[in-house]
């Protein structure tokens, strides 16, 4: 309603037809009446995010796919501003259908308790997109204040506020910079930007999920976790298992295995995995970029799989060890690298701004760093280093994590050191996050999807 008080009508529409439906889904005894419910729900609110977030963009590209054959049409536009939360809120919803039709939920007979579920308002916006069967039974459990649990949400809300206004929203006018203007940017420029974004995307996102989480534990609520350390991932399989980790579960249940999953022929398991990842393309976003980035991470996951055994007969021949740091950082590297091409696409305003951005890449200009032109990217040297600084403490926080709780460990401390943590950590994010900044506020990266 902040943003436009009639969309409004959309979360309404959705929770409505989505109560409804599991009603109607609970009450029928036969499998067929069951299905039909199930594709009435499912149509009714797909239809609604179509309406919303793609129709322009099939309406224009079967108006060009027509034209270069000389057929000219018209079809009327639907100029409005995508609804923010529609695409999260509505899979959640669908979540719920399918769940009630699964039988792994019971019916939900409270409208408010299920609306509660679908507007819950921490993720709402960005998510974690979470499914009914987790969530729901936690509206009815009774929940009172515990201070260890409050301290923990808000410990974890406020390192999603370090990485948001200490990285994400500082290093944004630099990348903005570069890939607004593809042309005039070179070499180092294009590679820089482009590592950056990988990095400013993640903790943007991360930022969000913590932040959703730690509110909803601060009330009681226990919410699924988004992030486990992508970018130490090894492989694009691996990667998946750490990033975005809802969306990838719902697909996961709702879709791939649905369509057959891996219980099926090589080819046809090749298959569901490329539609799985070209449709999360297209959930992203309406346009040939988002489905290009979806396409690339089905293509590297089927190659992954199919050279993975001539990848095992050449460890078994060469003797090579994989328990080594040296093998690790090897696989971590080709793996991100291969996701931060990816990014470029997801990141470009266009696929013809992409295009410009990796010939660009390959000009030779490493002097940039020398001569101070990369302070003349929207980032002063100030901000920069600040940036940079976060970004080596984010980093080190993921290393840690992989063998400790940091919140934890924090815990254990004195009284006196625990404070002075706390409130550091606060001076900082105020003095160079936010009053201190010259970059600004910038908008969460995923409330445009």
């Amino acid at each position: 309603m902040s943003a436009n008080p009639k969309y409004l009508i959309l979360l309404v529409t959705c929770t409505m037809t989505t109560y409804i439906g599991g009603l109607l889904i609970g009450k029928s005894n036969k499998i067929g009446t069951k299905k039909l419910f199930v594709f009435l729900s499912m149509s009714s609110n797909l239809g609604i995010l179509f309406l919303f977030k793609y129709y322009n963009f099939f309406t224009s590209s079967l108006i060009r796919i027509l034209s270069n054959f000389g057929i000219s049409i018209s079809i009327p536009s639907f100029d409005v501003i995508m609804p923010i939360g529609l695409s999260f809120y509505t899979f959640q919803a669908l979540s719920y259908i399918m769940d009630v039709y699964r039988g792994d939920i019971e019916v939900e007979l409270n409208p408010f308790k299920y609306a509660l579920f679908v507007s819950f308002f921490p993720q709402l916006l960005s998510g974690p997109i979470q499914k009914s069967k987790n969530f729901m039974h936690q509206i009815y459990d009774r929940h009172y204040f515990d201070y260890t649990r409050v301290k923990n949400g808000l410990l974890l809300m406020l390192w999603g506020y370090f990485q948001k206004t200490m990285f994400a929203d500082k290093i944004a006018p630099f990348i903005n910079t570069v890939y607004n203007n593809p042309a005039n940017h070179r070499g180092l420029e294009v590679i820089l930007a482009t590592v950056l974004f990988a990095f400013q995307l993640y903790c943007d996102f991360s930022s969000y999920s913590d932040i959703a989480i730690g509110a909803a534990e601060v009330m009681g609520f226990k919410l699924s976790k988004n992030f486990e350390r992508p970018y130490f991932a090894k492989s694009i399989r691996e990667f998946w298992k750490r990033w975005h980790i809802s969306l990838t579960s719902w697909f996961m249940d709702y879709l791939y295995f649905p369509l057959g999953g891996s219980r099926c022929s090589k080819l046809r398991t090749y298959f569901n995995v490329m539609v799985v990842f070209l449709v999360s393309g297209i959930w992203h976003g309406a346009g040939f970029t988002f489905i290009i980035w979806g396409g690339l991470h089905g293509t590297y996951y089927i190659i992954g799989k199919v050279i993975s055994p001539i990848k095992r007969k050449l460890i078994e021949l060469f003797k090579i060890r994989t328990n080594v740091f040296s093998y690790k950082l090897i696989q971590i590297t080709i793996n991100f690298v291969l996701i931060d091409f990816a990014w470029l696409f997801f990141r470009a305003n266009s696929f013809k701004g992409a295009i410009i951005l990796i010939k660009n890449m390959f000009y030779f200009n490493p002097y940039i760093f020398i001569d101070g032109s990369v302070y003349k990217l929207g980032v002063d040297s100030l901000n920069f280093s600040v940036a940079m600084f976060s970004l080596f403490t984010v980093l080190i926080v993921n290393l840690l994590q992989r063998n400790m709780n940091l919140r934890y460990e924090l815990s254990k401390q004195n009284l006196a050191f625990r404070w002075f943590v706390y409130f550091a950590s606060l001076l900082i994010i105020l003095i160079f996050g936010t009053y201190g900044s010259e970059t600004g506020t910038q908008q969460f990266i995923y409330s445009q999807f």
